[in-house]
């Protein structure tokens, strides 16, 4: 039987209770959505708060371009067998007199050993004078060479050979089979080629970036846009060098999602949906689909895009508002971009604040009730 004293305590322990939440506050995973929306700059914020229809996608979508620029797109496929500075060759010269300029007497040819291609890229040959070697073939030199003589000795013959140097290379490192330097040559003068040349990537397509160094430019291209677009397999050059590295693009999910967490990008695109889906999607228990927030840092000139103020300057922060419960808010937050530090958050809805005063009231309940037990174990 409950007594009045039972009653009374449970009042009393009800009333300490609701005032410790009033106090004190519930457990909470982060802000809710009257106190992310103080931050705007309408109440003296200084956030852009902006609900997300077709027209903010289509400017916040705007992803930085990776791609090889056009000094690498319109190198040119090189020869297999071009001469590059340091490279030695040997010179044989045939003329049709019998009092030749180079060749000796009682000789049909003359030798010249060991030329070696200096490092501007020229050789000297006796009559023919200072002669681009490096850039061209063997081919290309000896047209070159017998155009020369052609003025001082009738149809000269001359023969080009490499005797030692390198040739023409690349050096091939990160996540590829097989790192390495390897040389130019006629099946190996374009990048997806010589990629599959060192053994190709070995993490997954989708988040493979390949960079090509080639003196002081360098560009980056997505692994699959090499195959998909013609245009990104490039010829290669002389010295260049290939990075093949695995995306380290991010993003951050917190609050009412199945998990929290640093989440790296799985494909080139990652769409809101998609993001959510990838941390156990929304908690059923405590989620509020109308409040799901993405913070950004907006350069300037997209800034002013999506606010139409034109006075901005500098980085601005933004926060984007996906109501997944409006019509077609569903296609909104799947044509929506997440991007490279992205916070993507959710907030609780108010009955999963309800629920928690509620379970703290009952637990505070329980424990009196608990006290009572004992003590009247010992009357």
């Amino acid at each position: 039987m409950i007594t009045k004293s039972t009653r009374f305590a449970r009042g009393v322990a009800a009333i300490v209770a609701l005032t410790l939440l009033a106090t004190c506050g519930l457990p909470r995973s982060g802000p809710n959505r009257n106190e992310i929306y103080a931050g705007s700059v309408l109440r003296e914020g200084d956030s852009f708060i902006l609900m997300v229809d077709d027209r903010i996608n289509l400017i916040a979508g705007v992803s930085p371009a990776l791609g090889f620029t056009e000094s690498f797109v319109n190198a040119g496929i090189l020869g297999s067998d071009t001469i590059q500075p340091g490279d030695v060759l040997g010179l044989t010269i045939w003329e049709n007199v019998d009092d030749g300029l180079m060749v000796p007497t009682g000789q049909n040819a003359t030798v010249l050993d060991e030329v070696q291609v200096d490092g501007a890229g020229f050789i000297f040959v006796p009559y023919a004078g200072r002669i681009r070697a490096a850039g061209n073939t063997p081919e290309a030199i000896r047209r070159i060479i017998s155009e020369q003589l052609e003025e001082q000795t009738p149809d000269p013959q001359v023969q080009v050979r490499r005797l030692a140097g390198d040739g023409s290379t690349v050096s091939v490192v990160g996540a590829v089979g097989a790192q390495g330097v390897y040389p130019i040559e006629r099946p190996t003068r374009t990048l997806a080629a010589m990629l599959a040349e060192a053994g190709g990537v070995t993490i997954e397509p989708e988040i493979a970036l390949v960079t090509v160094v080639r003196g002081g430019q360098r560009a980056t291209a997505w692994f699959t846009d090499i195959y998909d677009y013609p245009q990104n397999d490039i010829p290669l050059r002389a010295g260049d060098r290939i990075v093949v590295e695995e995306d380290t693009r991010s993003f951050t999910a917190l609050g009412a999602t199945g998990r929290q967490d640093l989440v790296p990008f799985t494909s080139k695109t990652i769409s809101a949906i998609e993001a959510i889906a990838q941390v156990g999607g929304l908690s059923s228990a405590a989620a509020d689909p109308t409040g799901v927030f993405i913070f950004r840092n907006e350069p300037e000139e997209i800034a002013r895009q999506l606010t139409g103020v034109n006075t901005l300057t500098g980085t601005q922060r933004v926060v984007y508002v996906l109501d997944l419960t409006r019509p077609n808010g569903l296609f909104f937050a799947r044509d929506f971009a997440v991007r490279d530090e992205d916070t993507v958050y959710v907030t609780e809805a108010p009955f999963s604040q309800f629920s928690k005063v509620i379970a703290s009231i009952t637990g505070t309940l329980a424990s009196v009730d608990a006290i009572n037990s004992v003590a009247s174990s010992f009357e």
